[in-house]
Formats: C-alpha cells, sequence, structure tokens
C-alpha cells in the first residue's frame, strides 16, 4: 500500500502534535521485523500519530526504513529527526452500539457547604450518586422514586 500524502501545512501541524509523544515502538538491533511492524501497526490504530525510536546510527537506513513502515502501514511519515521517527495514519472511528434499555451511570457531584462562622473555609464533599438516586438541596441522597403503573382506568383516560 502506498503511503499517505500530506501537504507541508498538514505535516507541520503533525509535528506539533508529536513534539510531546514519547517514542511507543522501539527497533532493536534486528532491525525492522515483523514484530515490530505488528506493534507500529497496533500503536498506530489506537493513537494514530506515533514515534518509533530507532537503536542504528545509519542514518540512510534509519530513512529506509521509515519509508519501508510508512508503505506498509500505509502510513504518513511526519518527520525523521535523529533516531526518532514520527508517523501519523487517520484513526478508525469505533462505531458504538446505542443501548436503548440503559439507565443513567453514576456520576460524581461535589457539594459545598459552607460555615456559619465567618473566615472558616467551606467544607467540600464529593459524593457519588448512581442512576436510582437523586441529590436533594439539603446535600443528601434519596433513592429515587419508581413509577407506579398506570391503573386501568387511567390508561383508558389517556387513549
Amino acid at each position: 500500500m502506498p503511503a499517505i500524502q500530506l501537504s507541508p501545512a498538514q505535516r507541520k501541524v503533525h509535528r506539533a502534535e508529536a513534539h510531546h509523544l514519547d517514542p511507543i515502538v522501539m527497533v532493536g538491533g534486528d532491525g525492522l521485523t515483523p514484530a515490530v511492524t505488528k506493534e507500529a501497526d497496533a500503536a498506530l490504530k489506537a493513537h494514530g500519530l506515533i514515534k518509533v525510536r530507532v537503536f542504528s546510527d545509519d542514518r540512510i537506513h534509519r530513512e529506509a526504513m521509515m519509508q519501508t513502515l510508512a508503505d506498509e502501514l500505509n502510513a504518513a511519515p511526519i518527520q525523521h529527526i535523529g533516531k526518532l521517527l514520527v508517523l501519523w495514519r487517520p484513526k478508525v472511528e469505533k462505531e458504538r452500539e446505542v443501548d436503548e434499555d440503559r439507565m443513567p451511570g453514576p456520576r460524581d457531584i461535589k457539594i459545598v457547604k459552607y460555615s456559619k462562622r465567618f473566615g472558616q473555609r467551606p467544607e467540600i464533599k464529593t459524593l457519588r450518586v448512581l442512576g436510582n438516586q437523586r441529590l436533594t438541596p439539603g446535600g443528601t441522597i434519596k433513592r429515587a422514586k419508581v413509577k407506579r403503573p398506570l391503573s386501568a382506568k387511567k390508561r383508558r383516560q389517556a387513549d
């Protein structure tokens, strides 16, 4: 597969994003093995933008390695600086299944209680409220009331 071609402006943006990244894949003395290619592919799937550290002193060999990785993984070569190679491939968006029956999950709520005395710090508590609970104005947690099913008479009136 051919490598992705980017404009210089796009390459500049990806270089800036990769600046703070640490190398994820390391290429040792054995060179570019299938295991290294597999790890680089998995890292590109997970992150999209990766740094690869090559422990080789030959610059021409590193450039060839970068081009080989880019071609095999269908990625764009972003930067080769020193012994670091930066590769980018767009991440594939995962399709999420929407469960209609799913109830709301837990959420953390901060409660601030101010002191009645002047000059004291307020008391801050973090409470976890579950999906079937609610928070009262006084700061306590109560279980949400379960709605009762409608009676036969009220169901007929609603129609």
